[in-house]
């Protein structure tokens, strides 16, 4: 299992005072020489954290492969193909949320997807959606042909006891419908140390891309600390698969 590192949330620090600093260029290097997989950065379009110089900096000045998480907004596709990140993972997007809210409904904006997926295909960028371990959306994804697929474990993480189990056996046969055709499975949103292993049970999961809680970690023990203190906690999940 790989580890993808969103830096978002060190933009979000140095946006609240407008000021050039902390760099999530800074952090993404720190988090490679901890030995993370790969980068990932939301440009959103309310420019939140993020903006569109972090992005270009980000893809010239560290190391790892950039995964470049985006709406599927006609001005941020643009972006996105210019930038040329090593693969870009399409959400939902609302203005007023707080954070990504759930997966992406592939059913219903099936042509609009179809069209930026085959634009990036074109562009030799690899295309992941982010969605829900519901059997619709895995299935019209399969139906994309895109070579990744990213589950939401947001609800996973947010719940408890018998509810958990049943998030657990969703995200469970989500991966091996998605496994089954051939489409790498990654998983993110809402993990950290707790509840971790929870998640163990699943299995296919190619890599985890976890923001939040290794940056708030980061400012305690700093950022190479929290990226192996991830890692770590990663490694038994490697043993059973």
């Amino acid at each position: 299992m790989y580890l993808g590192v969103n830096v978002d949330h060190i933009a979000t620090v140095r946006q609240a005072r407008g000021t050039r600093y902390p760099d999530p260029v800074d952090a993404a290097n720190l988090a490679a020489e901890a030995g993370a997989h790969g980068i990932t950065v939301h440009l959103r379009e309310d420019r939140r954290h993020i903006q569109d110089h972090d992005v270009w900096s980000m893809r010239k000045h560290q190391p790892l492969p950039l995964n470049l998480e985006m709406g599927n907004s006609a001005e941020i596709v643009e972006i996105a193909l210019k930038v040329q990140p090593d693969e870009v993972c399409l959400v939902p997007e609302k203005r007023a949320e707080l954070t990504t809210e759930g997966g992406l409904d592939v059913v219903g904006n099936h042509e609009a997807l179809e069209q930026s997926c085959r634009r990036f295909r074109d562009a030799g960028i690899a295309v992941s959606l982010f969605v829900d371990p519901d059997p619709r959306q895995i299935e019209a994804s399969i139906a994309l042909g895109v070579p990744m697929i990213e589950l939401h474990t947001g609800t996973f993480c947010e719940c408890e006891g018998e509810a958990r189990i049943a998030c657990v056996n969703e995200l469970i046969a989500a991966a091996k419908q998605a496994h089954a055709h051939g489409i790498q499975v990654n998983a993110g949103h809402g993990l950290n140390l707790e509840n971790l292993a929870g998640l163990f049970a699943v299995p296919h999961l190619h890599t985890l891309n976890i923001g939040h809680s290794i940056v708030a970690r980061a400012t305690l023990v700093g950022m190479k600390a929290a990226v192996l203190e991830m890692l770590a906690a990663m490694k038994p999940y490697a043993l059973s698969d």
